[in-house]
């Protein structure tokens, strides 16, 4: 794993985009986020009919699995880039922000009933998927490269990786406060 700057490894995306994002398009992302934004949008739209939930989750299956592997094959390739904090603000940010025109735009077309809704819970849950993606992929979880490993492993190794996750925030804090001491 080779460690760019972020603004390196963008460039390097854009000079290789069937490599980054066909090549390596992420399928564990893929099918981790079609299934749980599925939900999102059925659990959403239930409240207008079950047959309005069922189309909008449907509509989420549809095209998520295809953006989602890409923007995972995206965060896959930022996954070591330095400095961190402007990696994750990256993936954070302009990932999501893509993500979020085109899934308004499509369930927009489609006649989503609770779009604002879908979307605006949709849009909270993909903050912390990024972050989380990218924490997960630094420690070779959710990786789909020649360095992956089975989707069941990544699920066993979920536990471990979520608890990770939840801690590093505090932890982070605790060493800025230990070293100002």
């Amino acid at each position: 794993m080779t460690t760019l700057r972020v603004g390196e490894a963008w460039a390097e995306i854009a000079k290789h985009p069937f490599y980054y994002l066909v090549r390596r398009w992420n399928w564990k992302s893929a099918v981790t986020s079609a299934i749980l934004r599925g939900v999102i949008f059925f659990c959403t739209n239930l409240s207008a009919g079950r047959s309005a939930a069922v189309s909008a989750m449907l509509t989420e299956f549809g095209y998520r699995a295809l953006l989602s592997g890409v923007i995972g094959s995206v965060t896959q390739a930022l996954r070591s880039s330095k400095p961190y904090w402007a990696a994750a603000l990256s993936a954070s940010v302009i990932l999501p922000a893509f993500a979020h025109v085109v899934e308004f735009t499509v369930h927009s077309l489609r006649g989503t009933p609770r779009l604002l809704t879908s979307v605006s819970v949709s849009i909270g849950f993909t903050v912390v998927a990024v972050l989380f993606d990218l924490y997960a992929m630094r420690r070779g979880v959710l990786v789909v490269d020649g360095e992956h490993t089975p989707l069941l492993k990544d699920l066993a190794a979920m536990p471990k990786t979520i608890a990770g996750f939840v801690a590093a925030g505090p932890v982070a804090l605790w060493r800025v406060i230990r070293d100002r001491r």
